[in-house]
């Protein structure tokens, strides 16, 4: 990492230069797939991927309703309308089933969420996008590096937005995020979109953003992609001894997904006893993280959604609970934070 920053100050380019090229051809390759576009953080990524794709006022776009707000953020930013549907109660992604009766003459795309390093079960909803006509759109900025069938996250659709977030398993030193796709001219147009609407300095042809990846933080994700999957396998290690020593504790433990693949960005528990689990874990000077603790749907901007019913989501947001998880914990850390849940747990309240 300091070889990264001595490289970008002895350069003398901090926007747009060597280090943003080389990391989205990297990334590309990683991800498998043709183009990778750096931009200023996920959010951007979605909004300047909608704005590719030309959706906007009239339009409807169906989100999960369980996700960070940022994905319903997204199609509001673009004069859209998020449409939610309701989460499979074991992965806690967007449920394929329930995709369907959402889908009105206004729907224009589907933005499935890859929630906790878990890829949402892409194929059926190809399958449905492509009878209605319908853009698919990954929010992938939970899953850098996680497979589904055997394919990378964010080459399963037809383009992806994702975050470096430094909390992600792929984090910057600050904010940054980029958009993966195969389709050139759809890279493109999210080139153009990112640099104020300009391919040409001082010709804009369109309105567009000022999102750019920094250099220095292409420079800082170059060098943590040449270790993400040594990490995401400890995260799996870390993920396995949970499973295997939570079993019958009186929690409802994450599955995982059937095809495998899962990078375990988030290791998501869910039980009744929620906030006295957390507050508990908390005086034994072990942080938990509550993900998601208020669905978008009743968050004061999206008011107009209040009377919504949306039970599962709402059910999850009563009851999930983070254990930690990240590729540098010890074992003896995580030994202490099973003790901790089974102490909790004998103490029969």
């Amino acid at each position: 990492m300091d070889a990264a920053y001595k490289r970008v100050m002895d350069s003398g380019t901090y926007i747009m230069g060597s280090e943003v090229d080389h990391f989205e051809k990297e990334f590309a390759a990683y991800s498998n797939v043709s183009h990778c576009v750096g931009v200023g953080n996920g959010l951007d990524a979605l909004t300047l991927l909608l704005r590719a794709y030309g959706i906007g006022a009239g339009d409807e776009v169906i989100v999960p309703s369980n996700t960070f707000i940022a994905t319903w953020l997204a199609v509001s930013q673009c004069g859209a309308k998020p449409v939610p549907v309701e989460p499979d109660p074991v992965s806690h992604n967007m449920d394929p089933a329930r995709i369907e009766k959402a889908i009105t003459p206004r729907t224009r795309a589907i933005m499935p969420v890859h929630l906790y390093g878990q890829v949402a079960d892409m194929d059926p909803i190809m399958e449905i996008a492509a009878r209605f006509g319908l853009v698919v759109i990954e929010d992938a900025a939970q899953s850098q590096g996680a497979l589904y069938k055997g394919r990378k996250a964010g080459g399963l659709g037809h383009a992806a937005g994702t975050s470096f977030y430094p909390g992600k398993n792929l984090g910057a030193m600050g904010d940054a995020g980029a958009v993966l796709t195969n389709d050139a001219e759809i890279a493109a147009k999210v080139r153009k979109l990112r640099n104020y609407g300009s391919t040409v300095k001082y010709e804009h042809t369109e309105a567009g953003y000022n999102t750019r990846l920094d250099e220095l933080q292409a420079a800082f994700l170059r060098e943590k992609l040449r270790v993400l999957d040594a990490w995401n396998q400890k995260r799996q290690l870390v993920a396995k001894k949970y499973t295997e020593a939570l079993q019958g504790t009186g929690l409802t433990l994450p599955q995982g997904s059937p095809w495998g693949g899962d990078v375990w960005h988030l290791y998501v528990v869910v039980t009744a006893q929620r906030d006295a689990l957390h507050q508990y874990l908390a005086s034994r000077g072990i942080g938990t993280v509550i993900h998601y603790p208020k669905p978008p749907h009743l968050q004061g901007c999206y008011a107009e959604y209040s009377q919504t019913s949306l039970p599962v989501a709402e059910q999850l947001a009563g009851q999930v609970l983070s254990l930690p998880m990240s590729p540098d914990l010890t074992d003896a850390e995580v030994q202490e934070v099973i003790d901790s849940v089974k102490e909790f747990f004998a103490r029969g309240e």
